[in-house]
């Protein structure tokens, strides 16, 4: 039983130590494509998908129940903030932490 235990806790943590995303190779933070962070497991992408269909549900949500532009813009850029907050923790917490860096890695 302890053995099973013990084999259980190394998976986990072993699985908690892949990245999701990766970090970019000129300059400072989480690599850029065509968005700040750029996934390299199905984990990082479930993220980014579940990050998107926030930002446009929550957009969609407070576009109906507003009356003008500026009721849109008060309702939806702290909401925003905070959901890109949150993004921005898992991608650090799960990838690689930025840093400033200018050249290739040795290990890529």
């Amino acid at each position: 039983m302890l053995a099973h235990i013990i084999f259980w806790q190394k998976k986990v943590t072993q699985h908690m130590k892949r990245l999701w995303f990766k970090r970019k190779l000129y300059g400072w933070g989480s690599k850029a494509k065509w968005f700040a962070f750029d996934p390299i497991s199905w984990q990082g992408w479930l993220v980014l998908l579940i990050y998107l269909t926030l930002f446009f549900a929550n957009f969609s949500r407070i576009d109906i129940n507003s009356h003008s532009a500026s009721d849109i813009l008060i309702n939806f850029i702290p909401q925003t903030f905070v959901l890109t907050l949150i993004l921005i923790a898992i991608c650090y917490k799960t990838g690689e932490k930025p840093r400033w860096q200018w050249e290739k890695r040795k290990n890529d």
